[in-house]
């Protein structure tokens, strides 16, 4: 029912579709969807022999969905679930997409479940969603977007394998990164030659590197206490990623009240007390909307680039898995750092010092795919990150942990045979390599690389 319903408009009761497409989430829908299967596979078109059953019926991270019409029959369906029954890398595959003989025609209802399965592919945080399609219904899918891949048999039967284009990496660098190149051009280069694009700026003539980050103003409203503790922390992983040690943080705070100011404060105390650096001062100003942004100070003799990769260089990731989806924000935060002791949080922020890596960058909110872009580009080279090895906490989906602010990680590149991080708790992996080219490429297990970042993802060049 639309709008016009509500209004009064009868006319728009026609266009209510006479099927719902919904999860099979009891036996008898599941059953029903099955033996649908079994009449057009394996009775009318003669693919299989007595069931078109396989090992992906029987895993239980296997969807299937079905279309159901306003009598309760099940008219379609289709499944979707991983490729492999191992880990859950964001690799799935559609299939068995089967519509009933005598519901077939103008509604629409084989493509309604094409999108249903893209969307909940997309939803389940896939990267990589195929389908071995039907040579004759390859159209079809072409006219919802999807990819031509290459031909393969099937049962005897000419199939080509289909991708849906994904472009959650590319969109989310999209959106946060972007522009920076034009809306900086007319700046100097941010912290001076060979250290463009870095978080962190060395003051020339001494050792002190000077960062600054901001808070969203929606997260400062809405959660004022982690907002202050994220003003330390992103600021303290600026200065991690370059090597040097955090000497002290200045603020500029923004509130409602005195009390909203109190309890941002209160996570921004906490969050330097835990990283052992002092609040030097700042400003804070009542009556406003929110607003909080940090600077932070830290001093070593010899900065990490984030532009200091050559292609054949390895890529690492270190990250800290513990901890949880900050509430709230699920699938876009992840919370490790408020509940470790100073000592985890101090030895992992200076784990980038000890190694002195050829290039660092920690991971910002573009996400692991996003920054390793942005170091490749102020490398001047391309990244190919290997999807089956990057360290995940296990409750996080592939997608959402390459695309969300993962508290703690480091992204590093250096010669192969170069030691890894001593970051304490956090894990760490090598997980790609810089290469000749522009853009981020996804390695997967079969050997297929697909673009996740066609090209240079701020536009600020090479450093």
């Amino acid at each position: 029912m639309d709008i016009l319903a509500l209004l009064g408009d009868r006319s728009t009761l026609a266009r209510v579709p006479d099927f719902r497409i919904e999860q099979a989430d009891d036996a008898a829908s599941i059953a029903a969807y099955r033996a649908l299967r079994r009449e057009v596979f394996v009775h009318e078109q003669e693919l299989f022999d007595g069931h078109d059953l396989d090992a992906h019926d029987e895993d239980p991270r296997t969807i299937a969905l079905v279309a159901r019409e306003r009598t309760g029959r099940i008219v379609g369906g289709v499944r979707l679930g991983p490729v492999h029954d191992g880990p859950d890398l964001g690799w799935w595959q559609g299939g068995r997409l089967v519509v009933a003989p005598g519901a077939r025609g103008p509604r629409g209802l084989g493509a309604a479940l094409v999108r249903a399965a893209c969307a909940r592919a997309e939803s389940e945080g896939v990267l990589r969603f195929e389908a071995h399609v039907q040579a004759r219904n390859t159209n079809l899918f072409a006219r919802l977007g999807w990819q031509r891949v290459h031909p393969l048999t099937v049962a005897g039967t000419p199939h080509v394998l289909m991708r849906w284009p994904i472009g959650r990496i590319s969109a989310l660098a999209a959106a946060t990164k972007s522009r920076l190149g034009a809306v900086l051009a007319a700046l100097p280069p941010i912290g001076g030659s060979g250290f463009v694009g870095d978080d962190g700026a060395p003051l020339p003539g001494t050792d002190v590197i000077a960062a600054c980050d901001a808070i969203v103003p929606a997260m400062v409203e809405r959660d004022p206490e982690w907002a202050g503790w994220c003003a330390v922390l992103v600021n303290v992983n600026d200065l991690a990623a370059m090597g040097a040690r955090p000497i002290g943080l200045l603020d500029a705070l923004g509130a409602a009240d005195a009390r909203q100011a109190s309890r941002v404060l209160s996570g921004l105390s906490r969050a330097a007390e835990a990283y052992g650096v002092p609040v030097l001062g700042g400003h804070t100003q009542f009556g406003v909307p929110a607003a909080l942004s940090v600077t932070a100070l830290g001093r070593t003799g010899h900065p990490v680039p984030g532009g200091g990769g050559r292609p054949g260089h390895a890529v690492s990731l270190t990250a800290d898995l513990h901890g949880g989806w900050r509430p709230g924000y699920r699938g876009r935060q992840w919370d490790s750092t408020s509940r470790r002791s100073a000592e985890d949080l101090r030895a992992m922020i200076g784990s980038v010092a000890a190694a002195r890596p050829a290039a660092a960058k920690d991971v910002s909110m573009a996400g692991v795919v996003g920054t390793l872009g942005m170091l490749a580009e102020a490398s001047g080279c391309a990244a190919v990150l290997d999807v089956a090895a990057v360290p995940r906490p296990a409750q996080a989906s592939m997608g959402d942990w390459l695309t969300c602010f993962p508290g703690f990680a480091m992204l590093t590149a250096d010669a192969p045979d170069a030691p890894p991080l001593p970051a304490g708790p956090a894990v760490g992996a090598r997980c790609g390599v810089l290469t000749e080219g522009k853009g981020v490429g996804l390695r997967w297990p079969d050997g297929e690389i697909t673009a996740a970042l066609d090209g240079p993802v701020t536009g600020m060049g090479s450093a």
